[in-house]
C-alpha cells in the first residue's frame, strides 16, 4: 500500500481518531500558539480478536494476534484520554468550523481526500477478514488453527509495528502539512479580508457616488422650481384670461402685488429675504458641490459660504464639475452682495433722507414749538431768539409741510443773529398726531399756530384743525398755545375747542385798530415796536412780596429799572388791571405788571423823596372832526369803521378810495355785520378808482387830509411783495400830488436830503399829513425809514413780536387785548405842556407823579429834537430841563 493511500485511510478516521498537535509555529517577529483542542475518542471500538487471522498490517508490518495493536480502541464510556502516540502533547484538534468563511474549512477538507478513502478501504478489508476467518475454523483442526494463528499474529505484529512508524512519519509529515496550510489559511484570510474591506469601500463608494449623483439632481430641480413657477403662473394667467375675459387681474400680477405687499408693510422683509436668498444660496451650492467633489458634505457646505463670501476662493478647482459649480456659486455670491450692498446703502440714504428731510424725532423738552411757515416766520425766530439771549440761548423747532432743506435755506437766508438758540425744522403735517409727537409736542413750553397766507377762513378752519389735534394728544400738554388767526369772528370758536390752553393773537384786527391807533397819533407805530420786541422794553408780571400793604402810587416809584403799569388781582382770579387807582392797596398774592428790560434787570427799592407838584393847566384835550382816507380794501373793513367812529369826533368823514364797487362795498359791509345807519361820529364818502394809477389820485382831495391809511388791498394781500409794491406805489403818488398842492416851505429840511430835491418837497408834504402805510415784507421797511416819508406800521413784524411776547408769557395777551380794544386803556402820545412849563426843571419822577393827576402812567417820552421815543428811561431820579414841544407816552383811558 502506498503513502497516499495510507495517508487516505488516516484522513478517513479523523472523525475517530486522535492526531497529534501541530507544533508551535514560530517567525522572527512573533510566535502565535495555536490552541489545543480536546481530544476525541473513537465511538466505534474494534478489539483485535475480531481480526481475521490472516490480516496484514497495510504498510507491511507482521501481526500477532496477542500483541496489542498500537491503536488502542477506547469505549465512549472511558474517562481516561488514550494516549497512542509519544506525541501526544503536539496534538490537537483542527477545527476549520471556527472559521467565519465556509470557503476555507472546504479548502481545508479538499486538502486531505484521499486519506479519508484510504482508511474507509481499510475498514473494508478489515471486516471481511474477520468474516473469512469464522469461515476457516469450521474447515481446519485445532493444530492447524493454533498455526495459523500464530502466523497470523507474527504478521499482523509485524504488519502493526510496521504501519505504526509509517504513520508516525506520516503524522509529521501531515503536521508539517498542516501547519502550512494553515499558514496559507491564514495568509488566505488575511488577504480575503483585505478583499472583504476593498469590497465594502467599493459598495461604500457606489452608495456615495448614488448619494453625490442625487444631491446634484436635488440641486438642479430646486433651482429649475422658481422657473417653471413662474412658467406656470404665467400659463394659468393666460389660460384664465382666455377662459375669463371678465377677470382682470391675472394669477401673476396678484403674486407680484402680494410680494410688493409684503416688502411695503414688514420693515425687515428686504433684510430677510436677502438672508433666506444667502442661505438657500448656500445650501444649493453645497449641494452641488457635494454631487461633484469628493468631500463631505458639511465641508461642501464650507466651501460654498467660502464662494459665496470671496468670489475668488474657486481658482483651485481642477475638474470642469467643480468649476462650473464654484463659478455658478461665486456669480450668485457676487449678485447677493450687490443686492446686500445695494441694501445697506439704501438703508444709509433713507437714514440720511429722513434727517435731511426732517423725519427725525425730536429729542427735547421745555422748547418753543411753532407749527406752520409764512413771511411772520423771521421776524418771530429773531424775537424768540433775543428773547432767550439771557437764558444762554433756547431750542426752536419749526415743523412745516415743506422740505427740511428748503426751510433750513429759507432761515439761512435771513441773515439774523440766534444769539445761541438753535433752530430745529422738521418736516410734517400738524394735523398729523404722529408728526406732533415727532416734535415732542407734549413736552414743548409754547405751541405757536402761525396762520396760512392766502384765505382768511381757509386759513382758520386749519388753525382750528390743528388746535383739535393739538387737543387730542394722548400725553397732554405741557404749554399753552398760541394761535394765530385771521378773521375775529373766528376766534370764539378756536376759544372753545381749546378752552384755557389757547391764546389768540387775531393778526389782522390788530393790525387795523393799531392803523387807527397810528393815524390819530403820529410816532405810535415805533413805540409799539419798541415795546411788543424784545430788543428794548417789554411787559414782564412778577410777584414781589416786599410790596405787600403798599399803594399803587406808592409802587409806581419803587421800581428804579422798570415801570409799573397795572396790577394783577389773586382776589379776582388772576385779573390784570391796567393804570388802577392810587388808593388800591396791593394784597397778598398780587403781581406786579411793569415794563423793563428784561425779567432779571429790575427789582424794588426803598422809595425815593419825590417833589409832587401841580399841573399847569387842568384841560382835557378837545376833539375836532378829522377827515380820513382808506386806500384800498380790507377784509376787515367793517371793524375799522366801528372802531374809527367810536374814536373821532363827530362830523368826522371817512373816504374810501378802491376799485371795488359802490353796490358792492354796501353788501360787503352788511354782510360784515355794520349797520350803516347807525354810524354817529363819521361819514362815509365812497370813491371808485385805482389806487396806483395817478390820474384817479388826483381826482382826491389829498392836501385836505389829517390821515391817510394806504391799506393792503385783499386781491393781493396773499403776495406780500405785491402788496407792498402797490402800497410804496400809492405812497410816492400821494406824496408827489401833495407836495405840487401844498405850498414849499422853505425853513424845513429833514435828514440829509436838500430842499428843491423831491424827496425833501415829500417830506414838507408829510408834515402837513399822516400816512400809515400797511407793509407786509421786512424789508420794504428800509426804504421808508430812509426816506423818512411816511409814519409807517410794519405789519408782519408787529404780529411776530405780539405772538412771540405771548409764546414767553401767555398773561400778556390779556394786556395787548385790553390796549388794542375799544374801550379801557390804550398806549396815547401826550404833548409836554399838559404835565409842565417851559424850561421847567424836573425829574422824571416828578412828571409821573403829575401824570397819576390826570390818571394816567406814564412810561416814557421823545424829546423834540429826536427821532425815537425812549421806554422805561434809566435814572428816573434825575433832574432835566424840559421843553414844551417833547412828548410823553402814557397809559390812559380811551377818550
Amino acid at each position: 500500500m502506498s503513502l497516499d493511500s495510507d495517508s487516505a485511510a488516516v484522513a478517513s478516521t479523523s472523525r475517530d481518531w486522535y492526531f497529534p498537535s501541530p507544533p508551535f509555529i514560530h517567525n522572527n517577529s512573533n510566535s502565535t500558539k495555536f490552541p489545543k483542542y480536546p481530544r476525541r475518542f473513537p465511538t466505534n471500538p474494534r478489539p483485535s480478536q475480531h481480526l481475521p487471522p490472516d490480516y496484514r498490517p497495510p504498510f507491511g508490518g507482521v501481526s500477532s494476534p496477542n500483541s496489542s495493536p498500537p491503536f488502542r480502541s477506547v469505549s465512549s464510556s472511558t474517562s481516561a484520554p488514550h494516549r497512542a502516540f509519544n506525541h501526544e502533547r503536539l496534538r490537537r484538534r483542527v477545527n476549520f468550523g471556527r472559521r467565519r468563511e465556509k470557503p476555507q474549512q472546504n479548502d481545508v477538507n479538499e486538502a486531505i481526500p484521499s486519506v479519508s478513502d484510504g482508511v474507509s478501504r481499510r475498514r473494508s478489508e478489515v471486516s471481511s477478514a474477520v468474516s473469512g476467518d469464522k469461515f476457516l475454523g469450521n474447515g481446519f483442526n485445532v493444530r492447524w488453527k493454533m498455526t495459523f494463528f500464530v502466523a497470523i499474529a507474527t504478521t499482523v505484529f509485524s504488519s502493526v509495528v510496521y504501519q505504526n512508524y509509517c504513520l508516525h512519519i506520516q503524522v509529521n509529515e501531515l503536521q508539517e502539512h498542516i501547519s502550512k496550510l494553515e499558514f496559507t489559511l491564514r495568509a488566505y484570510n488575511l488577504s480575503d479580508s483585505m478583499e472583504l474591506i476593498s469590497s465594502f469601500g467599493q459598495q461604500s463608494d457606489i452608495h456615495s457616488k448614488i448619494l453625490k449623483r442625487l444631491a446634484l439632481m436635488v440641486s438642479l430641480t430646486l433651482l429649475s422650481m422658481p422657473v417653471l413657477a413662474f412658467k406656470y403662473i404665467d400659463y394659468v394667467s393666460r389660460s384664465r384670461s382666455s377662459e375669463n375675459i371678465s377677470e382682470e387681474v391675472s394669477l401673476n400680477k396678484q403674486l407680484a402685488y402680494r410680494v410688493d405687499l409684503f416688502l411695503s408693510v414688514h420693515p425687515y422683509s428686504k433684510p430677510l429675504a436677502l438672508l433666506v436668498a444667502t442661505l438657500l444660496l448656500i445650501f444649493l451650492g453645497g449641494l452641488a458641490l457635494f454631487g461633484v467633489k469628493d468631500d463631505s458634505l458639511a465641508e461642501c457646505l464650507w466651501l460654498s459660504w467660502t464662494y459665496v463670501a470671496d468670489s475668488g476662493n474657486h481658482t483651485d478647482s481642477e475638474k470642469i464639475g467643480e468649476r462650473l459649480v464654484s463659478v455658478s456659486i461665486s456669480f450668485g455670491g457676487m449678485l447677493i452682495f450687490a443686492m446686500m450692498l445695494g441694501l445697506v446703502s439704501d438703508a444709509i440714504s433713507e437714514k440720511f433722507d429722513s434727517l435731511r428731510k426732517g423725519r427725525s424725532k425730536v429729542v427735547e423738552q421745555n422748547h418753543t414749538l411753532i407749527l406752520g411757515w409764512s413771511d411772520k416766520l423771521g421776524s418771530l425766530l429773531n424775537q424768540l431768539a433775543i428773547a432767550n439771549e439771557s437764558l444762554g440761548g433756547g431750542i426752536v423747532v419749526v415743523m412745516a409741510e415743506r422740505d427740511k432743506e428748503e426751510m433750513e435755506l429759507d432761515i439761512a437766508k435771513m441773515e439774523f443773529n440766534f444769539k445761541g438758540t438753535s433752530v430745529i425744522c422738521r418736516s410734517g403735517s400738524p394735523l398729523i398726531l404722529a408728526d406732533l409727537k415727532k416734535v415732542s409736542v407734549s413736552k414743548a413750553r409754547a405751541i405757536i399756530v402761525l396762520a396760512e397766507d392766502g384765505n382768511a377762513d381757509q386759513s382758520d378752519a386749519r388753525a382750528l384743525r390743528t388746535v383739535l389735534s393739538l387737543t387730542g394728544v394722548k400725553e397732554g400738554l405741557r404749554g399753552h398755545i398760541v394761535v394765530e388767526l385771521s378773521d375775529l369772528d373766528n376766534e370764539v370758536l378756536v376759544k372753545l375747542v381749546g378752552g384755557d390752553l389757547v391764546e389768540t393773537v387775531v393778526a389782522h384786527d390788530v393790525i387795523g385798530r393799531l392803523m387807527i391807533q397810528c393815524a390819530r397819533q403820529p410816532g405810535l407805530a415805533q413805540i409799539w415796536e419798541d415795546i411788543l420786541g424784545f430788543e428794548n422794553c417789554e411787559f414782564y408780571i412778577k410777584r414781589w412780596s416786599q410790596l405787600d400793604g403798599m399803594h399803587f402810587e406808592d409802587v409806581l416809584i419803587s421800581y428804579p429799572d422798570a415801570i409799573p403799569c397795572g396790577i394783577k388781582v389773586a382776589s379776582l382770579g388772576g385779573k390784570i388791571i391796567l393804570n388802577p387807582d392810587d388808593s388800591y392797596v396791593l394784597q397778598e398774592g398780587d403781581e406786579v405788571l411793569v415794563i423793563a428790560e428784561d425779567d432779571d434787570t429790575y427789582a424794588p427799592a426803598p422809595l425815593p423823596t419825590v417833589w409832587r407838584g401841580s399841573l399847569p393847566k387842568d384841560f382835557i384835550v378837545p376833539k375836532s372832526a378829522e377827515r380820513i382816507l382808506f386806500c384800498g380794501w380790507r377784509r376787515d373793513m367793517e371793524d375799522m369803521i366801528m372802531v374809527l367812529d367810536a374814536f373821532l369826533a363827530p362830523s368826522s368823514e371817512l373816504w374810501m378810495f378802491n376799485e371795488v364797487a359802490e353796490k358792492e362795498r354796501e353788501k360787503k359791509l352788511i354782510e360784515g355785520g355794520l349797520d350803516i345807519s347807525r354810524l354817529v361820529n363819521i361819514t362815509l364818502v365812497n370813491r371808485e378808482g385805482n389806487a396806483v394809477i395817478r390820474r384817479h389820485l388826483e381826482s382826491l382831495p389829498l392836501q385836505s387830509f389829517d390821515s391817510i391809511l394806504i391799506l393792503a388791498d385783499e386781491s393781493v394781500e396773499d403776495s406780500a411783495i405785491q402788496a407792498d409794491s402797490r402800497s410804496l406805489a400809492t405812497l410816492l403818488l400821494i406824496r408827489d400830488i401833495q407836495a405840487k398842492r401844498l405850498p414849499m416851505v422853505t425853513h424845513v429840511q429833514r435828514g440829509s436830503f436838500s430842499q428843491g430835491s423831491w424827496i425833501g418837497e415829500m417830506q414838507q408834504a408829510s408834515d402837513k399829513s399822516v400816512i400809515i402805510s400797511e407793509i407786509l415784507d421786512p424789508r420794504t421797511k428800509n426804504l421808508l425809514s430812509m426816506s423818512k416819508i411816511s409814519d409807517y406800521v410794519l405789519s408782519n413784524e408787529l404780529v411776530s413780536m405780539a405772538l412771540a411776547m405771548v409764546a414767553e408769557d401767555r398773561q400778556i395777551n390779556d394786556v395787548l387785548e385790553e390796549l388794542f380794544a375799544e374801550e379801557g386803556n390804550e398806549l396815547q402820545i401826550r404833548q409836554a405842556d399838559l404835565y409842565l412849563r417851559e424850561g421847567e426843571e424836573l425829574s422824571f419822577y416828578e412828571v409821573l407823579l403829575r401824570a397819576r393827576q390826570r390818571r394816567e402812567v406814564m412810561i416814557g417820552y421823545r424829546l423834540a429834537n429826536a427821532e425815537r421815543a425812549v421806554i422805561n428811561p434809566p435814572s428816573k431820579s434825575e433832574r432835566r430841563r424840559w421843553s414844551v414841544k417833547d412828548v410823553f407816552v402814557v397809559i390812559a383811558e380811551k377818550e
